[in-house]
């Protein structure tokens, strides 16, 4: 019945899939393992002002993201193509599971691409009831488009809501602004910003912390 399931919401890259990783892979591949790191924190900065108006597609921010590293010709659609290939980190799947046996439903509120989505959660391997992709709705968060789509689709009670991400930026900002409970995936264990509801390293432990926030009945 709308209104009284659980609803768990996730960021996707940096919180299921192994967002840096596969960025850093890329750049490597392209610029040499020697600036790899640098170039991946320039990815970052560049990433944010290419979505800010939220004109183009994911595929088209990375695109431009590398030409703007300096990618050499032919070689700037390669971050984009590797994405489908980038893989979930290693205790997601069961966490998920985990959460569904308990009656959570779970959506993905994602800055990406409808192909570039599904081919993620191919691999993640585990349903999703709800799936709100930037380049859908004109929008890229930290902006409260996604959150608006995914009420108005699922019905979703806000007190009966956690959004789980790993971005301050992207996701604990905003769902504070929206007074939404949240979980922070702190995998770099950087010193918080926006204050989370609840923060862990990983997934793991997921299932209970969601169980902490919004009991079952």
């Amino acid at each position: 019945m709308e209104g009284i399931d659980r609803w768990a919401t996730f960021d996707c890259y940096g919180t299921l899939i192994d967002w840096n990783g596969g960025i850093r892979a890329e750049l490597a591949r392209v610029f040499g393992e020697a600036d790899a790191d640098a170039k991946l924190a320039r990815y970052h900065e560049l990433e944010r002002g290419l979505e800010a108006d939220g004109k183009l597609t994911y595929r088209a921010v990375m695109t431009e993201a590398m030409r703007a590293l300096g990618a050499p010709g032919g070689a700037e659609a390669g971050l984009a193509e590797s994405l489908p290939r980038w893989q979930p980190f290693p205790e997601v799947r069961a966490e998920l599971e985990a959460a569904r046996a308990r009656g959570w439903r779970l959506a993905i509120l994602t800055n990406s691409d409808p192909d570039l989505i599904d081919a993620s959660k191919e691999l993640l391997g585990v349903p999703f009831d709800e799936t709100v992709v930037a380049s859908s709705i004109g929008s890229y968060k930290p902006a409260h488009a996604h959150w608006v789509e995914f009420f108005a689709r699922s019905g979703a009670s806000p007190d009966r809501h956690v959004h789980v991400g790993a971005s301050l930026f992207h996701d604990i900002a905003p769902a504070n602004e929206l007074g939404i409970p949240s979980v922070w995936i702190n995998r770099l264990g950087e010193a918080a910003g926006p204050a989370p509801t609840r923060e862990l390293t990983s997934l793991s432990g997921l299932a209970d912390t969601l169980d902490g926030l919004v009991p079952g009945t």
